[in-house]
């Protein structure tokens, strides 16, 4: 596949940003809204926001049920931050009508990290990225951000935080074609990830 089209769902985050890094890596990339647009995508990435209200616009939209039979299907899947909430089985600390897309086999806490004034980056070793010749560690930012408290076997972390009192949480895992993180890639001007995802795509 030489230029994938890969959606991002466009109801909440840094949807534009989402679409920039993903074209700098030579998918086309589009929002998603509708149906049809969902139908047309190779890939798509959830971008983050807030997973509760997210759930709500995925069904406003009509999107819930078609997203979730995709993912079923096999389509390849990133999610940042709220994205990683809304693609988890299990979800810690969320609202009882909250409805996820159960594609990741792990249980995630929501805003794990604290709360927006909380927020910080961090510098990561990224299986798959940073451990690669001539590699440099991927700065991360963590927004009002989630973590992983647990992951099944089929699932491959790729990613956790070094130092501090969160030293040892998992903020980055795969699972086939899903992937996520708990930070904010496309904020930062690295396009690793993306291209990751990407690559993902292609060979999906």
């Amino acid at each position: 596949m030489s230029e994938p089209t890969i959606g991002v769902l466009a109801l909440q985050g840094d949807v534009r940003e989402h679409i920039a890094a993903l074209n700098a890596c030579g998918a086309q990339a589009i929002p998603v809204r509708r149906r049809a647009e969902l139908d047309a995508v190779d890939g798509l990435v959830i971008p983050g926001g807030e997973s509760t209200a997210m759930s709500r616009l995925l069904g406003v939209f009509d999107l819930y049920d078609p997203l979730v039979a995709r993912l079923r299907d096999g389509l390849p899947a990133y999610g940042s931050c709220a994205g990683m909430i809304m693609l988890a089985s299990r979800i810690l600390d969320t609202r009882p009508d909250a409805r996820h897309l159960d594609a990741l086999d792990i249980t995630v806490r929501r805003n794990a990290f604290g709360r927006q004034v909380e927020s910080f980056e961090a510098d990561l070793a990224f299986s798959g990225i940073t451990d690669l010749p001539g590699a440099e560690p991927m700065r991360a930012v963590f927004i009002r951000a989630p973590w992983v408290e647990e992951a099944g076997p089929g699932v491959d972390v790729l990613a956790t935080v070094d130092e501090g009192p969160a030293a040892g949480r998992v903020v980055a895992v795969r699972q086939r074609n899903v992937l996520a993180t708990s930070f904010h890639p496309e904020v930062t001007g690295d396009v690793r990830v993306h291209q990751f995802f990407v690559d993902m795509v292609g060979a999906a």
